[in-house]
């Protein structure tokens, strides 16, 4: 079975609302959530199997993770749980334009809790890939843990997927995300940055050929960089280009990386690609411009709705969207 194992992060994303009053004060929402449980969420609603690695809190806000996970069809067989953190709440507020600002309540959380012990060797024995994020690095512990996987992964042969979605605020006061990032960084076949990332890493020192210098010195085979509206760029060891981004009104744009990397996950699996043959698929034109415009359709219904897992398309939704933008 071509399983996407996603590690790390769930929470809860309180989404704000104008209330109806003028006078009254802002309504917030909560909204099943957290980066990595977002794309297996997104990879179970295009129809690939999907399993999401993490701890939950025995709390109200775990048990609605865990039900809407499930409803999802995500695989939640490799879930811990826990009574000594709660889960960690996100408040989303969103501009005109969709874009979105937050304030994250963690820690202490549930999902910063899973250790190594919690691994099951048979979890990667199926899986073609293994996605995870920056918001599973945040302290020494959960990082170890996540570079960890990363490399169990890659043991058992599965493509290893890193999607940056650096979130600042998330990070110890006065701390330098950048060395555990590039500890992940390092582990990855496939990595997703935004062009502020990107951006990020090149003011640790040194341009933007130098960042990709640094990245080809490990396992990568694929790096993607996107940039809303503006389109993404892709590169691979030898070649890069880009596509355009499709033209839609945004509504909230908080799901929108992750539904575009569980996209590209699922057309991954679903072609039973693993970190063997990235690189061969990569210099593939047709076939490569067509998984990327089929996760860059994902990405573009995700923004046109509301809410984190319930931003996700299904596959039809994206084969209808495809359809009208052939």
């Amino acid at each position: 079975m071509n399983t996407i194992l996603c590690f790390g992060e769930a929470l809860i994303d309180f989404h704000g609302q104008a209330p109806a009053d003028a006078g009254a004060p802002p309504v917030f929402v909560p909204h099943a959530g957290g980066a990595p449980a977002n794309v297996a969420v997104g990879v179970a609603r295009l129809g690939g199997h999907a399993a999401f690695i993490g701890m939950l809190a025995h709390d109200m806000f775990g048990e609605l993770l865990l039900t809407q996970l499930r409803a999802a069809g995500v695989d939640t067989s490799h879930v811990a749980r826990t009574d000594a953190a709660p889960t960690a709440l996100a408040f989303v507020a969103h501009a005109a334009d969709g874009e979105r600002s937050f304030s994250f309540y963690r820690p202490p959380a549930a999902d910063l809790l899973f250790r190594e012990v919690h691994f099951d060797d048979a979890t990667f024995r199926d899986a073609t890939a293994f996605h995870a994020c920056s918001n599973s690095l945040t302290e020494t512990a959960i990082a170890h843990v996540t570079v960890q996987g990363m490399r169990r992964a890659r043991a058992a042969d599965a493509l290893v997927s890193f999607d940056m979605n650096l979130r600042p605020a998330l990070w110890p006061r006065g701390e330098d995300p950048t060395p555990q990032l590039w500890r992940a960084l390092a582990e990855a076949d496939l990595v997703k940055l935004s062009t502020e990332e990107l951006a990020f890493l090149m003011a640790a020192g040194g341009g933007e050929e130098d960042v990709f210098a640094r990245l080809w010195q490990g396992p990568a085979q694929f790096i993607v960089v996107t940039d809303g509206a503006r389109g993404l760029r892709w590169y691979t060891r030898g070649n890069h280009g880009g596509l355009p981004a499709f033209s839609v009104s945004a509504v909230d744009t908080t799901g929108a990386g992750d539904a575009f990397i569980a996209g590209l996950l699922y057309r991954l699996g679903d072609a039973g690609i693993g970190a063997k043959d990235l690189a061969r698929l990569a210099d593939d034109d047709t076939r490569r411009d067509d998984m990327l415009r089929f996760a860059a359709a994902c990405g573009a219904l995700a923004v046109t709705r509301a809410g984190s897992f319930a931003a996700m398309p299904t596959r039809d939704a994206v084969h209808a969207f495809l359809q009208q933008h052939a």
